[in-house]
């Protein structure tokens, strides 16, 4: 199985941290090869540019930057969705991993 990676992105990096280490331990649990980071809207551009990403997950707090990111990964054909808030609220990483695996089918 390919390695995939997987991007958070939240206002400031840190509450996503959490579920990172989350989804993480499902990814392994399920045997799934996968590198899960989180970052912040600032740092989001510079790690699109120097790190291979399959997919992007925006943390709910940052949703209202979803229609700027569109633009910027269409060329790229990087699918990107918002997590979903009580998934997020909970810290539930099986169901955000699923969510990911779910984008890049």
């Amino acid at each position: 199985m390919v390695k995939k990676t997987i991007m958070l992105v939240c206002s400031a990096g840190m509450s996503t941290s959490l579920l990172v280490t989350k989804m993480q331990k499902a990814a392994d649990d399920k045997g799934m090869e996968a590198e899960i980071f989180a970052c912040s809207s600032s740092e989001a551009d510079q790690n699109l540019e120097n790190r291979s990403v399959d997919v992007l997950l925006l943390g709910p707090q940052v949703r209202f930057m979803k229609g700027d990111f569109e633009k910027r990964l269409a060329p790229k054909g990087i699918p990107l969705d918002v997590i979903n808030m009580s998934d997020y609220g909970m810290m539930n990483g099986e169901n955000v991993l699923q969510q990911a695996e779910n984008l890049m089918e």
